[in-house]
C-alpha cells in the first residue's frame, strides 16, 4: 500500500518537499453538481434572479478559488497557474447545474486540488446566489475527473478521457 505523502516518518503533518521534482505540464479536471428545484433552475436560465447572473458569478468564484487554493488547503503549494477554466452548465433534465473545471500549470507539482477547489467553490456560489428561493439545494459528487503530468503519469476517473 502507498504511503500518505503529507505525513512524515514520525506521523506529523508535513508539506511535501518538491524541490527535486522537474517542471512538467500538469492538467487536472474536476466536477461538481448542484441539484435544485425546477423553478430555481428556470430562474437561472431566464436570468430572472435578483442577485444577477448566477452562472457568471459561479465561474468567477471558481477561478478565484483555484488561485487561492494554497490559502484554503493547509499543505498545498502555492502555484503560478497558467490556465483555469470553470464551466457551469444547466442540466435541466436532471434539475441541476453541472460544473466542470480545468486547471493547468507547468511546475513540479500537480493541480488536482486547485481543480477540486474551483469546482467546490463554484458550487457554493450557485448555492449562495439561489438560497433565498431554494434552501434545499444539494451539492454533490465533487470529484477529480482527470490528471496528467508528473511522475505518476495520467489518471482518469471511470469513463473519462
Amino acid at each position: 500500500m502507498s504511503k500518505l505523502t503529507h505525513i512524515d516518518d514520525q506521523g506529523n503533518a508535513n508539506m511535501v518537499d518538491i524541490s527535486d521534482k522537474p517542471d512538467t505540464l500538469r492538467i487536472a479536471r474536476a466536477e461538481a453538481f448542484v441539484l435544485m428545484q425546477p423553478g430555481t433552475l428556470r430562474l437561472i436560465r431566464e436570468g430572472g434572479h435578483k442577485k444577477g447572473d448566477v452562472l457568471t458569478v459561479a465561474r468567477i468564484a471558481g477561478i478565484q478559488a483555484a488561485k487561492r487554493c494554497a490559502d484554503l488547503v493547509p499543505l498545498c503549494h502555492p502555484l503560478l497557474l497558467s490556465g483555469i477554466d470553470v464551466t457551469p452548465v444547466l442540466d435541466e433534465a436532471n434539475r441541476r447545474v453541472h460544473i466542470t473545471t480545468e486547471c493547468r500549470v507547468t511546475g513540479p507539482t500537480g493541480v488536482e486540488m486547485e481543480a477540486l477547489t474551483a469546482a467546490s467553490i463554484a458550487a457554493l456560489a450557485v448555492y449562495d446566489m439561489c438560497k433565498a428561493v431554494d434552501r434545499g439545494m444539494t451539492i454533490s459528487n465533487v470529484r477529480l475527473l482527470h490528471k496528467s503530468g508528473g511522475r505518476s503519469g495520467d489518471w482518469n476517473a471511470d469513463g473519462e478521457v
